[in-house]
């Protein structure tokens, strides 16, 4: 497996949001940045109300192989029901549900598979609130 190193000096400016909303009211974004030179994107979470630092600084990085999503939690209520996440196909992708306790979540088509838990592309949403 060859892994394929960045050749671009990335360039992002701002290019789109994602709105999260519960109940018509907007609860956090995500932020949707494009490479002016290869068009390739990166995001950043945004939650409202919150302002500590994510703990991914800068212009998070996303592997070839990989997509931009929004994990939802039926679980969870309000901040703690969504994260962006990068998901790759036919993996697991680890979440934090109730009671802190970690779990893995599987990946199926880019998309996750549970009862309890469920994506949505960032590209298919770009500029547009999504109903949580």
């Amino acid at each position: 497996m060859s892994v394929e190193m960045e050749t671009c000096n990335h360039q992002p400016v701002y290019f789109a949001a994602v709105n999260i909303n519960i109940n018509e009211r907007t609860i956090g974004s995500v932020d949707v940045w494009r490479c002016g030179v290869c068009k390739k994107k990166f995001c950043e979470e945004k939650q409202l109300g919150i302002e500590t630092l994510t703990e991914i600084v800068g212009m998070p990085k996303i592997e070839p192989d990989e997509k931009w999503a929004v994990s939802i939690c039926k679980l969870q209520k309000g901040k703690d029901k969504w994260r962006l996440v990068k998901l790759k196909e036919n993996s697991e992708v680890k979440h934090e549900c109730l009671d802190e306790k970690v779990i893995a979540l599987k990946i199926k088509d880019y998309k996750i598979e549970d009862a309890n838990h469920w994506s949505f592309f960032v590209e298919d949403h770009l500029n547009r609130a999504v109903e949580i």
